[in-house]
């Protein structure tokens, strides 16, 4: 079972050094006011993360340091030591804090050095502390709740699992349809902007490098008079229907005369090559020309029509904004981006069937975890009750309200809240608010003895006694035992009835030379833990306190 086995102490308050031997059940330590039994709960306050106060060091000393070996079994303590770095040897977790007067604080985990948030999340498996002026695991709304699904137990666990699977599935879908919500009016600005300009696009379908075509039709056309003349000219030079001489006819002839003289002089024949290839090309040229002058005479587009539409396509750009060639190549993109635009009424659709879906499976869990917070409520009252009858609060009454919000939560719709009505007649008022510290942590201990599971390894409780005595102090240490046979139990106690039933017995005793306090810690056993028994009793080790401790012992295990 994991428990804390060792707390080493240097510095710290009173304490110069402490070696303080925990015992696996019921550990009890006690002192003189003053002799520094605050300062073991402090340490493991400081082991447990929280805030470090400069002000605990000792005087004189420049830092103090504590230290706590524990024995553990948990295999996700041992995960989270070992993700840090940190090892666990054979079982043995070694956890530490240092001080100095300047404020700083180390911690180690393991032997490695983490934050000390790894401590705070160690020591919520590890231990737990009640005491008077640490009440927070009571006095909290969640560990109140936590406390009772502790005594609803494994069905609610298991149901509660269920619960928030379905709740985290409606969020999730939730909060996707709210992004898509939160973005609407921009949305449907782009998708319209989008659907203009392929609109636009598709009611004039400009053409890649059309523009620069339809410039170079322009022109042509509007110089088309001179080029005639000019392309007239030219097909004339080339092949003239007159009897004047032209290209072709001259170029021919001159192919022919080499053509013989190549019969007797054969490096002539790249002369005739080329001739040949001349005479080719220049009908080919001719041909041409004769196309072109067509095209003038009977042209597919007219002037106007070209300007037109030149005049629709400048206009369309501006429209757009850049050029067309730019806008064609983003319009498959942007047809794509479109259809994902314009798929949101669709997905919204489906998420919100998604989100209802969800929510009424999450809302049918909800209502059966409420109902067996209900049913844990009444019992854990019960329980409870019981115990505080025997915790010199027999008048007491812990009431446990489960009321249900509006809305849905991490863990339900239930609100817990724990009321005290300290006797009858008396207005139940939140436990926090209505108990005293002695009786708060009487009320800790009634939950933590009702509950007895091992959800915590190690419970501290820090003067659990205050106020009591006689029968009831019996009980409280009675209880104690009980509890410490589920887990480790340290308690720091003035009483003597309490201290009896422990099985380790730790003693804090207060020194002084003169000049400074120091106080030693040690284990008391045999005569010396009757003696210290004894001082609680009566201040004195008499035979009349020292015979009183021992009936005290011999009941306490007569009990036990």
């Amino acid at each position: 079972m994991t428990r804390l086995d060792e707390l080493t102490i240097r510095s710290l308050g009173v304490i110069d050094e402490a070696r303080v031997p925990v015992g696996a059940g019921f550990t009890a330590i006690t002192g003189e006011t003053g002799a520094g039994k605050t300062m073991l709960v402090q340490a493991l306050a400081l082991l447990r993360g929280e805030r470090a106060d400069a002000g605990v060091i000792r005087a004189g000393e420049a830092r103090a340091a504590v230290q706590g070996v524990w024995i553990v079994d948990d295999a996700d303590a041992v995960a989270l030591v070992e993700d840090a770095g940190g090892t666990v040897d054979d079982g043995e977790l070694i956890l530490g804090r240092a001080l100095t007067r300047e404020g700083r604080s180390r911690a180690q985990a393991g032997g490695a050095a983490v934050p000390a948030g790894l401590l705070r999340e160690l020591a919520d498996r590890l231990v737990a502390v009640h005491g008077q002026a640490d009440q927070q695991r009571l006095r909290s709304a969640e560990a109140q709740a936590d406390a009772l699904d502790r005594a609803a137990g494994q069905p609610l666990r298991e149901l509660l699992a269920e619960y928030r699977a379905e709740h985290a599935a409606w969020a999730d879908a939730r909060e996707a349809a709210s992004r898509i919500r939160a973005a609407h009016d921009s949305r449907v600005a782009e998708a319209d902007a989008i659907r203009a300009e392929l609109e636009d696009l598709e009611a004039v379908d400009p053409q890649p490098g059309e523009q620069d075509a339809l410039a170079a039709l322009a022109h042509r056309l509007e110089h088309s008079e001179a080029l005639r003349m000019q392309l007239a000219e030219a097909r004339g030079a080339l092949s003239s229907d007159d009897d004047v001489p032209d290209a072709l006819s001259l170029a021919g002839h001159a192919r022919r005369l080499v053509e013989r003289a190549a019969g007797d002089d054969a490096s002539l024949a790249d002369a005739l090559d080329l001739l040949v290839q001349a005479d080719a090309l220049l009908l080919e040229a001719s041909s041409s020309i004769v196309r072109a002058l067509d095209d003038l005479e009977r042209p597919e587009r007219s002037l106007d029509e070209v300007q037109e539409r030149r005049a629709a396509l400048t206009a369309l750009e501006r429209r757009l904004g850049r050029s067309l060639d730019e806008a064609l190549e983003a319009a498959p993109g942007a047809a794509l981006r479109l259809v994902e635009l314009e798929g949101d009424d669709a997905e919204l659709a489906r998420l919100d069937a998604e989100e209802a879906r969800h929510l009424d499976a999450a809302t049918a869990v909800a209502d059966r975890l409420s109902a067996l917070r209900l049913e844990a409520a009444r019992h854990l009252e019960r329980a409870v009750g019981a115990e505080l009858r025997a915790l010199a609060m027999p008048d007491a009454r812990l009431i446990v309200e489960v009321e249900q919000a509006p809305e849905l939560g991490p863990s339900g719709r239930d609100r817990v809240t724990m009321l005290l009505a300290p006797h009858p007649g008396a207005d139940p008022r939140p436990v926090q608010k209505g108990a005293s510290g002695g009786e708060l942590s009487r009320i800790m201990l009634a939950i933590e003895v009702a509950l007895a599971d091992e959800s915590v390894p190690t419970m501290v409780f820090d003067e659990v006694d205050a106020g009591v005595g006689g029968a009831a102090a019996t009980e409280i240490g009675r209880r104690l035992a009980r509890l410490a046979e589920h887990c480790q139990v340290i308690v720091v106690t003035h009483l003597a009835q309490v201290a009896a039933f422990a099985e380790s017995h730790v003693r804090v005793v207060k020194g002084t030379d003169g000049r400074i306090t120091a106080s030693q810690v040690a284990r008391v056993d045999g005569d010396e833990r009757l003696a210290e028994l004894a001082r609680m009793l009566s201040g004195t080790a008499s035979d009349t306190a020292l015979a009183h401790a021992r009936e005290l012992l011999v009941g306490a295990r007569a009990v036990g």
